[in-house]
């Protein structure tokens, strides 16, 4: 074991943080991403992903937790993609794009303000890559929460999201208010970005939301096996990162630990390029249930 874990791997409480909220953290990204893929909306996630960059370093300049930071800008966004509407997908893009370019220059000024203003070191770093590492036990509570949240929020939508997702139109025409389920959807994502960002960073924080939901879709059959094995891949590679980070600061030289983002994501990365040394399987698209079988009783 101790060629595995260095010494004080298992009593240091910032190892305990980093894992308890990682794992919750993983999870429900994983969820939210398995939707996120099936819906067609990765560049949404990776937009709020880099829009959640001015969150965090408005609120580093503010002077309050950078999470605060992230969630507001993050469901503003939400709320602002939600509110060009789900049908005008041209007009959304365009007008994401242009609110992320704005978005990102905020985050430089913001960046630059802050720097000049404090005396705290690797602020910059910690927004754009996170660090699970430096999560104060004051916030634990409030990061659990929102991400119990947001997986409760897709879980319960799960039915009608899937059903959205393949048809609108025949979702709309039983009865599923899908201009709703969207906007609650995309709420649950703001959050999942959010969350994922600070403990990768807004930068990196897609990965962690697309890579396993993709690596999964492509091997398993089904969207509750696709949940359950991208969760176990986005867990897999939280734990084995912070190993990795920890073990690190004892690698050459001595006392200069890697960021646990660059191997979480690296990991992530990893898998998904394993699965193409998998034999061909037909599409995702062609395994997935139709609108009919969605919404008929099991």
């Amino acid at each position: 074991m101790r060629y595995v874990f260095e010494p004080g791997f298992f009593s240091s409480g910032p190892v305990h943080i980093a894992l308890a909220v990682g794992t919750v953290i993983a999870i429900t990204s994983a969820v939210v991403g398995v939707f996120t893929v099936t819906r067609g909306q990765s560049f949404a996630g990776h937009s709020l992903a880099d829009i959640a960059t001015t969150g965090g370093s408005g609120a580093f300049l503010i002077g309050i937790n950078q999470f605060w930071g992230y969630l507001a800008f993050g469901a503003g966004a939400a709320a602002f993609m939600e509110m060009i509407g789900i049908q005008r997908r041209r007009g959304r893009d365009v007008a994401t794009g242009v609110v992320l370019g704005a978005a990102l220059g905020l985050a430089a000024l913001f960046l630059y303000l802050g720097t000049e203003f404090s005396s705290t070191t690797g602020a910059s770093f910690t927004i754009l890559f996170g660090s699970m590492f430096v999560i104060t036990s004051s916030t634990v509570p409030v990061l659990l929460a929102s991400a119990l949240l947001a997986l409760a929020t897709v879980v319960v939508l799960a039915r009608v999201l899937l059903l959205s997702s393949l048809s609108p139109d025949i979702a709309a025409a039983r009865g599923v208010p899908v201009r709703a389920v969207g906007a609650a959807y995309l709420m649950a994502l703001a959050v999942s970005v959010a969350l994922s960002a600070v403990i990768i960073g807004a930068v990196l924080s897609t990965a962690l939301l697309i890579g396993p939901a993709a690596t999964a879709l492509r091997v398993a059959k089904g969207p509750v096996r696709a949940m359950v094995t991208a969760a176990g891949l986005g867990v897999a590679a939280i734990w084995i990162g912070i190993v990795l980070a920890y073990d690190s600061f004892y690698w050459p030289p001595s006392g200069r630990g890697w960021p646990v983002s660059f191997f979480v994501v690296t990991l992530i990365v990893g898998g998904y390029l394993l699965t193409y040394l998998r034999r061909e399987r037909q599409p995702v698209a062609a395994e997935r249930p139709d609108a009919e079988q969605v919404c008929s009783p099991a």
